[in-house]
């Protein structure tokens, strides 16, 4: 998805920097990384369905959590733009590795640091993808800020609403949106100021995907708008 963004934004760019002819290997290695970023969606939407004591899901409810918590983003974006077919369904790739995610039912204590790690990269990475595209679709900068962001956590409020619960980015927690906000923004700064887009699409993912990994790390998180003494 976002490897196919980044060759459309490179070649916009060659006609003002003449001197930029070679594709790097950062375009693979974003590919590989937004399909981890699915397979890995999926798979804690799988994880999230089996582990759910409130309900009993089958093999349906958990393949469909599964689907949408991994390419729920991405196909929302692409409604949105109404430029075509949803990337999820015009590569069929992107079906395959969101079921091959929704396959396991139990991870290990190493796949669980490993899956952390990736979905904060892809939390960077989606939300650079969602606003390269709506960018490339004649978007201005704030439509396309709040593109990136609803690439990046749309799939998982999309499970969380159809498992019956509250969005989970929108109550107070980890640096989440918050991540992926900051990602797409620095995206669009270096957009402004014209550098070559996989320069651009490299500093925003760095960001957000930096910033979620501090967050982990320093325990960061948000703080409700209500107080426990409000309550009372």
């Amino acid at each position: 998805m976002l490897g196919r963004l980044v060759r459309f934004g490179l070649w916009r760019r060659q006609s003002r920097y003449n001197w930029w002819h070679v594709n790097l290997p950062i375009d693979k290695l974003f590919s590989l990384i937004d399909f981890l970023g699915v397979f890995v969606g999926a798979l804690g939407g799988a994880l999230a369905a089996v582990h759910d004591t409130r309900y009993k899901y089958d093999l349906v409810g958990v393949t469909g959590l599964a689907l949408a918590s991994a390419l729920g983003g991405g196909i929302t974006r692409d409604l949105i733009l109404q430029k075509g077919p949803p990337l999820a369904f015009a590569d069929v790739r992107y079906l395959i590795t969101a079921l091959a995610g929704a396959g396991p039912s139990r991870v290990g204590k190493i796949l669980e640091r490993v899956i952390i790690i990736v979905d904060a990269a892809d939390l960077g990475l989606f939300a650079v993808a969602g606003s390269t595209r709506a960018i490339n679709a004649g978007l201005r900068r704030l439509p396309a800020l709040l593109l990136g962001c609803t690439t990046a956590v749309g799939g998982g409020c999309i499970r969380d609403v159809l498992s019956g619960r509250t969005p989970k980015i929108f109550e107070r927690g980890e640096l989440y949106a918050i991540a992926a906000a900051f990602g797409a923004a620095m995206f669009l700064v270096c957009d402004a100021f014209h550098l070559p887009r996989e320069v651009s699409t490299a500093v925003g993912t760095v960001c957000g995907f930096g910033l979620r990994l501090l967050a982990l790390r320093y325990h960061w998180e948000t703080r409700p708008v209500r107080t426990d003494e409000e309550k009372s």
